[in-house]
């Protein structure tokens, strides 16, 4: 058993709540190491909450909520307002006005290399803010290397990969393993492969699991 807790976690650059949860579990994380205690090693795995998204969608995304949930627009922009000040709450500067809606396939591509790099989570955040703060198109090769590159990665290697599909099969074993656990909304974390938690939970939540899963080993070894 290696000595860190490893944490699973499926999300979608698409979702809301996934970077929402990302800083919410970051502060979990962050109360849990204070106290010190087992380390911790972290792995996005993929989802894709629409995947028969265009990779150009023409409209906003009220219009794209609108229409894929079947939600008055009125309803939706009350919806995304909430989503707004939630991520305020957390630090985060949603600009829904400005979101590229698009399939996050190719995304989830880069986000294997970036993990065969060692720089998955440095890929993750950055895809987060490119989407949800900065009206950048996560759907292209081009813009998707760009993001790539300010994230550490050879920019010339991500094109290559996303235009020969090299990661298409990880992305598909991510979502069919996600099928197996009953996963069918993100975010979605698994602690030492025994413990979940759904949704962008309280960091205590986050805290409290990464505790038990830690008192788990010590109880094995004594």
């Amino acid at each position: 058993m290696s000595d860190a807790i490893k944490v699973d976690i499926w999300s979608d650059i698409a979702c809301p709540w996934c970077f929402i949860g990302k800083r919410k579990f970051e502060e979990g994380l962050r109360r849990y190491a204070a106290d010190g205690g087992p380390g911790v090693e972290i792995e996005y795995h993929s989802f894709e909450l629409a995947p028969d998204t265009p990779v150009d969608f023409e409209g906003d995304e009220v219009e794209f909520l609108s229409g894929h949930k079947g939600i008055p627009a009125a309803q939706v922009r009350q919806m995304l307002d909430r989503v707004t000040q939630v991520a305020a709450d957390a630090g985060l500067a949603y600009d829904f006005d400005s979101v590229r809606h698009t399939k996050t396939l190719k995304a989830h591509q880069v986000l294997h290399l970036a993990k065969a790099r060692g720089l998955q989570l440095e890929m993750v955040e950055r895809l987060f803010r490119a989407y949800f703060e900065q009206g950048r198109h996560v759907g292209h090769d081009e813009e998707l290397a760009d993001l790539a590159a300010d994230a550490g990665l050879d920019r010339a290697e991500v094109l290559e990969a996303l235009r020969a599909g090299t990661y298409d099969a990880d992305v598909q074993a991510d979502m069919d393993q996600a099928r197996t656990y009953g996963i069918s909304g993100v975010p979605f974390y698994v602690i030492d492969s025994r413990y979940g938690v759904s949704g962008a939970q309280d960091p205590a939540v986050f805290e409290q699991a990464l505790r038990k899963a830690a008192g788990d080993r010590t109880e094995a070894t004594a």
